[in-house]
Parts: C-alpha cells; structure tokens; sequence
C-alpha cells in the first residue's frame, strides 16, 4: 500500500521575505513544493521568481490577483495571459497546466474559462492562515496545529512566501521544519501538484 501524500503550496503575490529560508528549508529536508505566482510578483521579486521556479513546478496565480468572479470572461482571460507571459519570459518555466484562483474566489462558469485556457485550477485543503500574522492572532504553533490537526491523504496546504505587511511575521517559513517533521512522524511523504495532473 502506497504511503499517505500530501501537497506543501506556496502562494506568491505580495512581498518576498519568506522566500529564501522556504527554499532553504525544503531543500534541507528534500521536500518538494509547487509555487503559485503573481505577475505583480514576479515583476517585483523576479530573482526570488527564478529561485522557486528552479526548485519545483510554478503555477499562475494571475496578474494582479484579482477576484476574478467580478470580472468579466475577456478580463480574466487578460489576467491569465498576462502573468503566463510574464511568468515564462522571467523564470523560463511555463505555468500551465497549474491554475490558483486568488481568494479561492471561483465559480463554475470561471473554472470553465480557466479550463479552455488549458489549466487545471487547485484550491487547498487547508489555509494555515500563517498569512494572518502574529498581528491576527496566529503562530507558529497555530500554523503547525492547523496542517496537521487536518492531515489526510491528498491534503494540499495552503501556505504564504510572503511577510505579514505591519507585523513583518513570516509564521509559515517559520513553521516549516516543524510541519514537514509532524507530517513525516505520522507517516506522509510529500509530492507536487504537477505529478498529480501528470
């Protein structure tokens, strides 16, 4: 019987301060990750871009994350485009066919566009809402209890490379280690979201 999986996520769209120890991190413990990215990200962090498009698959998280169910079908297909272009021509890695919907704000009818425009959109199991910052009531020991308190099969956490814009807390690089060692002492290993779709 194969061994329980789980996905580790990182969205990419505002700053950049979690990045390098992420990276360093997984890399550390050999665990791989898929990035969601920003063009406003990359446009604005383009080493760190190439730094997570180097260590494993990145995936288009629109232009300027957006919540695309206020826009109309020619604007989203703008916003998808946009940052597919961008993402390529920064990182030479192609985002497709991972797609996240900023917010998680989706319906059917923009699954649809996403799908015709060849991605396979990826929501989360579970939102360690490191993002929320110390600022918001969260820690490292909420980030590490909310992963594993939820860990299943195919679990797919959601996590932020980012800095909490007033506190400056960065709670899920901070977390890491410790969630990667609880996953690993309960029997999970870890996979990307591009082996899933093949």
């Amino acid at each position: 019987m194969s061994r329980p999986v789980v996905a580790l996520t990182f969205d990419a769209g505002a700053s950049n301060e979690g990045v390098a120890p992420i990276l360093a991190t997984l890399k550390r413990e050999g665990v791989p990750a898929t990035f969601f990215l920003t063009g406003d990200f990359v446009d604005d962090f383009p080493a760190s871009a190439r730094a997570m498009a180097a260590y494993g698959p990145v995936g288009n998280h629109t232009y300027h994350h957006p919540d695309l169910t206020t826009l109309s079908d020619s604007r989203v297909r703008t916003e998808i485009r946009s940052a597919a272009s961008r993402i390529r021509t920064v990182t030479g890695h192609d985002p497709q066919p991972l797609f996240r919907f900023p917010f998680g704000a989706m319906d059917a009818h923009r699954i649809s566009v996403v799908n015709d425009e060849c991605y396979v959109p990826f929501r989360w199991t579970v939102d360690t809402l490191g993002w929320k910052g110390t600022t918001g009531g969260q820690s490292v020991d909420t980030v590490v209890s909310r992963v594993i308190s939820q860990a299943r099969r195919g679990e797919i956490v959601l996590m932020h490379v980012g800095a909490h814009p007033t506190d400056h807390s960065t709670l899920d690089a901070d977390a890491l280690g410790r969630v990667i060692t609880e996953l690993r002492a309960r029997g999970y290993s870890f996979t990307t979201l591009a082996s899933i779709v093949g």
